[in-house]
């Protein structure tokens, strides 16, 4: 089996930690590993160095390269600017099909997620990488929710594909919802969070998008399969609209199969998520980093990545975050509104 790694996005609800030079999936956030190297131990537990590959934006790829020393520079699929993750997954998988055959399954997963449980992980997309080869069928991974939860779309389970595999047909696709519509999935047993993850061939995804996807896609894919120049290439994925994977391709197709995962599962995407998988105190407190200092206060998350003393007193459910690039001061319920203020500081 192959696996593409997507390390791409901004991580905006994390700043000041993320910044759009230095992102989410090259941070230390979790243990002494980054996001990125985490995921890559992952992958080794399903296949060998060799057919691992990541697939990232340009201005950010020296870091990668610096990050997995093991990988070779061909293993580090470049894109030159963000183009949204049809072009980036489409990109990616073209060019390892050309390389290892259009027949080996391809997983596609994500640089930036946390998951504790590594062996039901790799288990789980190796029987989604038998499936899909067995039923020429596009696989999903889903996770069974474990509280109504708005950051994330939602995958309605439909009718049991296989018994022995736990695959569903999939019903339908929701987008990320309101509290009140996040409770009703949860409640009804019928939905799985959607992680952004799927399996399949080469062959399999360039069949499924000659099918079902706009025609502006096979037209790219055919050309990028009969150009091995990467400048050309390059200029071939400057092309590419600017469209998710999900309603480029996935919402279209009839015939796509999901499998809920057996294991943890976290996108890392804001800083309450940062507080849930950090280490705690008995009083709820989770610190990280040097010289911080926390009294009478519960339930809150401090980070000091300078040399400058950090002291909080008397606070709770609160999110103290203090890097070289700024110092973010909130409610931990608040985590949603980062994305805002790291929007409007871009321009300045």
């Amino acid at each position: 089996m192959i696996i593409v790694i997507i390390a791409g996005g901004s991580g905006t609800r994390l700043w000041p930690l993320s910044t759009p030079e230095y992102p989410k999936h090259l941070l230390t956030i979790i243990g002494d590993n980054s996001l990125l190297q985490n995921t890559f131990e992952r992958a080794k537990r399903i296949t060998s160095v060799d057919k691992i590959y990541i697939s990232t934006e340009a201005s950010h790829s020296d870091h990668v390269i610096k990050q997995l020393p093991e990988l070779k520079s061909d293993q580090i699929i470049i894109e030159p600017a963000r183009r949204d993750t049809m072009p980036c997954i489409s990109n990616a998988l073209q060019f390892i099909g050309s390389r290892h055959g259009v027949d080996e399954p391809i997983a596609s997963i994500h640089a930036d997620h946390h998951i504790r449980d590594v062996n039901g992980f790799a288990e789980a997309i190796k029987r989604a990488g038998a499936i899909s080869q067995k039923h020429n069928r596009i696989i999903l991974l889903g996770m069974e929710p474990t509280h109504p939860d708005i950051k994330y779309g939602y995958i309605q389970k439909g009718d049991v594909f296989d018994n022995g595999t736990l695959a569903h047909e999939i019903k339908s696709f929701k987008e990320k919802p309101a509290h009140p519509k996040a409770l009703e999935y949860y409640e009804s047993g019928e939905y799985l969070w959607n992680m952004g993850y799927f399996v399949a061939p080469y062959r399999v995804f360039a069949e499924t998008i000659r099918k079902f996807a706009d025609k502006h896609w096979i037209q790219q894919l055919d050309r990028l399969a009969n150009e091995t120049s990467k400048s050309k290439r390059d200029a071939i994925y400057l092309d590419f609209k600017k469209e998710a994977i999900d309603t480029a391709l996935m919402e279209k197709v009839p015939d796509l199969l999901v499998i809920p995962g057996t294991f943890d599962w976290m996108d890392v995407g804001s800083f309450d998520d940062v507080h849930k998988v950090s280490a705690q105190d008995q009083n709820g407190n989770a610190v990280k980093g040097d010289n911080v200092h926390v009294l009478d206060s519960a339930q809150v998350y401090v980070r000091n990545d300078t040399g400058k003393p950090v002291a909080v007193i008397g606070m709770d459910n609160v999110v103290i975050v203090n890097t070289e690039h700024g110092v973010l001061v909130m409610r931990t319920d608040q985590s949603q509104k980062v994305k805002d203020i790291a929007n409007k500081l871009k321009g300045k």
